[in-house]
């Protein structure tokens, strides 16, 4: 067990999972789950998966001590998957756990879309308030900007060479 199980850990500006840690998540092989993955292309791109560098890889290396020796020491670079990639993933892989993971899914989704269509006032009441909390915000802004400007303009006033007569 490690770190990961837990947690997303943050790459390339995206949270992520780690190959292995998913596939002893979803009762799978490390193997089986690159391959499911590679026949798969098409369903994870970029944003749903990509391969660590070996720079990257080592930097993880550096940082996480609690990585399972097999782990450390593979030839081949772990693959990240991103949240939506680990939906994704329970649709290419064929262990009843990935199964039962998808189902969960499925029902997670009609559950928020129910939600949020027994709450449309709610939400109107929400775009409401973000609304007028962003006039307020914007007019607190600009105020702010003409101070710091005035501040500038003040200082290369006083930072220009004086002409004329001096006064003792």
């Amino acid at each position: 067990m490690t770190l990961f199980k837990t947690e997303f850990m943050r790459s390339r500006g995206q949270r992520v999972m780690l190959d292995f840690d998913l596939a002893e998540l979803y009762e799978v092989e490390t193997r089986v789950l690159k391959q499911s993955v590679r026949r798969n292309t098409d369903r994870f791109p970029e944003d749903f998966m990509f391969e660590l560098t070996k720079n990257e890889w080592q930097e993880v290396i550096t940082n996480c001590d609690n990585l399972p020796e097999g782990v450390k020491y593979s030839p081949s670079t772990p693959f990240s998957i991103t949240e939506q990639g680990v939906a994704m993933l329970s649709t290419v892989l064929k262990s009843k756990k990935a199964l039962n993971v998808n189902i969960s899914i499925m029902r997670a989704f009609v559950l928020i879309r129910q939600y949020a269509l027994s709450h449309k006032d709610l939400t109107a009441k929400l775009k409401e308030l973000e609304t007028r909390y962003n006039k307020q915000f914007k007019d607190v802004y600009d105020a702010i900007n003409y101070l710091l400007q005035k501040d500038a303009q003040v200082t290369v006033q006083k930072q220009r060479k004086r002409i004329g007569f001096k006064k003792d």
